[in-house]
């Protein structure tokens, strides 16, 4: 017959072990909270800049289509300057997703290395 084993009972670490990982999951931790932080305030940041600078771009492309308005004296000329007033704006849109795509690639890259990064 086999001899039974005696179940193994699971070895107590030394304290020192023990508070040197707890002390290692803490900074983990601490860290993984200051970068999540710092995550979201460049994000705050970013949205307050962008609102404002789109406030201010809005703000002057109306600007300009009322005062060229203003100076039109034909329908002719009242087409032409709404065609130039919709290709400002088409240029703006296109920039201002440009520049949205481009934050959108920093921002994954900012989330992969604070969850990538360790200590």
């Amino acid at each position: 017959m086999q001899a039974l084993s005696e179940p193994q009972v699971p070895t107590k670490e030394p304290a020192a072990v023990t508070t040197a990982r707890w002390d290692e999951a803490n900074k983990q931790a601490l860290h993984f909270m200051f970068g999540a932080q710092r995550v979201m305030v460049d994000e705050v940041m970013f949205a307050f800049e962008t609102m404002s600078d789109r406030m201010r771009t809005e703000t002057h492309l109306f600007g300009e289509f009322a005062a060229k308005l203003a100076a039109s004296h034909s329908v002719q000329d009242w087409k032409a300057t709404s065609r130039d007033c919709c290709q400002h704006q088409l240029e703006f849109v296109r920039r201002d997703c440009d520049r949205l795509f481009r934050h959108g690639e920093r921002l994954i890259e900012a989330t992969s290395n604070l969850l990538h990064n360790r200590g």
